[in-house]
């Protein structure tokens, strides 16, 4: 039998057959797909922190910033100029009847990453068998701050008013308070606001008598008041508008006295900036116990 201990000295050679895997070669084997293994996790690792998905946001602006802000008419960098002509009538020439009625509203808005200001102007003209009954100017500019909790904002507003049925001969108002924004996206907005105003009024105040009719006498005064507003937008594939919004002002002195104006609108878009809408709006005051309420059928042009 052959001696295969060995002597000292001598070298051992081993006979490996073609696609045997040795000890050594194993080792190697290992202490390489360790290395690859190192190197991929560190470059999975280096990826994950250079390339994002767009729905995050890190954790100093996550509060304050949408989900998408590309999603947020309140929260993008670029500065967005964007203003809107309406114009509607109605004319009614009867034999015992005539009567016709002109609207005319112009709205100007400037917005950027966390402000907004908009210009608002409004006229209404009517007259029915040559009497004047409406001649109603509105004016009106707002601010709104997002600087705080993502949707909460801060708003500002003075305003100017005229109207015939309502017997408002000047009316002034001025203040702030906070709101939110419980949808907002570029497709559909849903808010709430809330706030104090002062009120400075010149009116016309209508006193009913059991005999004589109606006495009227200036009425001159200026009170505090609570103002709620709701804000509905929905903008639907594309081509369809629907807007609404209420207020709600009760004076702090007389609850009983309070103003409420419910606005809605629906549009169809033409062509590219040219709109055909329809509107209804409705008011009343009741410290001159005056309503109005006028549907018309319109153009608007927007850019």
């Amino acid at each position: 039998m052959p001696d295969t201990a060995g002597r000292p000295g001598d070298v051992i050679r081993e006979t490996v057959t073609p696609g045997t895997l040795t000890p050594a070669k194993a080792m190697r084997n290992r202490r390489s797909l360790i290395v690859a293994a190192v190197f991929a996790l560190t470059g999975l690792s280096a990826h994950s922190q250079t390339t994002k998905d767009p729905g995050t946001r890190s954790p100093d602006i996550a509060v304050r910033a949408p989900k998408h802000a590309s999603d947020s008419l309140h929260h993008q960098d670029t500065t967005r100029v964007h203003y809107t002509y309406t114009g509607a009538g109605t004319i009614n020439d009867a034999n015992t009847l005539h009567s016709f009625v002109l609207s005319n509203a112009l709205k100007f808005s400037l917005a950027k990453k966390s402000a907004e200001l908009n210009l608002n102007n409004a006229w209404l003209y009517g007259r029915q068998n040559g009497l004047l009954t409406n001649n109603d100017i509105s004016s009106a500019v707002d601010v709104g701050l997002y600087k705080t909790l993502r949707h909460f904002y801060y708003w500002g507003l003075a305003a100017y008013n005229h109207s015939v049925p309502l017997q408002i001969l000047q009316q002034f108002q001025t203040g702030a308070g906070p709101g939110y924004d419980f949808i907002d996206k570029k497709t559909a907005i849903v808010g709430l606001s809330d706030g104090i105003l002062y009120e400075v009024n010149d009116l016309y105040d209508s006193l009913y008598r059991p005999i004589g009719g109606n006495l009227f006498r200036r009425d001159r005064y200026q009170t505090f008041r609570h103002s709620v507003h709701l804000l509905v937008h929905w903008f639907i594939v594309d081509h369809f508008t629907i807007d609404g919004s209420g207020f709600l002002q009760n004076s702090l002195s007389d609850w009983s006295d309070y103003i409420l104006r419910l606005n809605a609108s629906a549009a169809v878009k033409l062509y590219k900036w040219i709109q055909f809408t329809a509107n209804a709006a409705y008011s009343r005051f009741t410290r001159t116990r005056g309503r109005d309420l006028v549907i018309g059928f319109g153009v608007s042009i927007q850019r």
